[in-house]
């Protein structure tokens, strides 16, 4: 009996793993305090009154992309744009801009962070400049909850609106077509280099670049700490999914009872 127990949360641990992420289709938005948590002022806003309500980004047909790591040290920021840029098609997206969602809940100011988080608790940190600023290479960051054609060379991103739209909502930098001879909105490892602080870029495994790390999935919130908050400081954890590592941690636990 003390066997068929342990089984059954083997069996539990790993359908918790592999149960799939599910699309978000509203953004919470709060503005808080120096303090880190004395909330000042929130919003909660759907995909539908986004499409309504204010500008959209992306047209339905145009394919934004951004890019892997080169794994080439020769070519680490790869400026051509490349190298392991197909496998991250995120397909013919619209969305709205950050700055437009901040906006709402009265702005950024110079000195402020942003934490756009995703629903299992992952996040990245951007800063006033990041999310305001209008160089093309960058493009505008924006919040897609609409996709008109799937990837065609990269994972399956879903079809049509959120929920459908499975990978959404997701944050895509909205790229010019500037920086590849092929025409492809990309956001490259290099325009990251180019256009980010150094302490946003996102490095695989601490070496390689990869500005797909950036694009975050599933987002729920959008949260501004003023004048860096404490809270606004802290480091991306190293995990996209804290419950995930415990799941695991169980299932291993379960299995070394099991040899005894």
């Amino acid at each position: 009996m003390k066997n068929h127990s342990i089984v059954s949360i083997i069996i539990l641990a790993v359908c918790l793993l592999v149960l799939p992420a599910v699309a978000t289709t509203d953004v919470h938005i709060v503005r808080y305090a120096p303090d880190g948590t004395t909330v000042l002022t929130e919003t909660t806003v759907n995909y539908t009154w986004m499409e309504t309500n204010l500008p959209v980004l992306g047209d339905g047909k145009t394919h934004y992309y951004h890019q892997g790591p080169t794994f080439n040290e020769s070519d680490l920021w790869d400026p051509a744009e490349y190298q392991n840029v197909e496998s991250r098609d995120y397909g013919a997206v619209k969305g709205t801009a950050v700055r437009a969602l901040c906006d709402l809940v009265g702005g950024m100011g110079p000195d402020d962070t942003l934490r756009v988080k995703a629903e299992d608790g992952f996040y990245k940190n951007f800063s006033y400049a990041t999310v305001y600023g209008d160089d093309p290479r960058k493009g505008t960051i924006g919040l897609a909850w609409y996709v008109g054609e799937d990837s065609v060379t990269g994972d399956p991103q879903g079809s049509g609106y959120v929920p459908e739209y499975y990978d959404g909502i997701r944050l895509i930098f909205f790229a010019d077509a500037s920086t590849n001879p092929w025409g492809r909105h990309v956001f490259g490892d290099n325009d990251m280099k180019e256009t980010l602080p150094e302490d946003e870029w996102h490095l695989y495994s601490g070496k390689w670049p990869s500005t797909s790390g950036l694009s975050v999935k599933q987002v729920s919130n959008l949260e501004i700490y003023t004048h860096n908050s404490a809270a606004g400081k802290e480091k991306v954890p190293a995990t996209q999914a804290p419950l995930g590592i415990a799941v695991v941690l169980a299932a291993l636990a379960a299995v070394c009872a099991l040899r005894r």
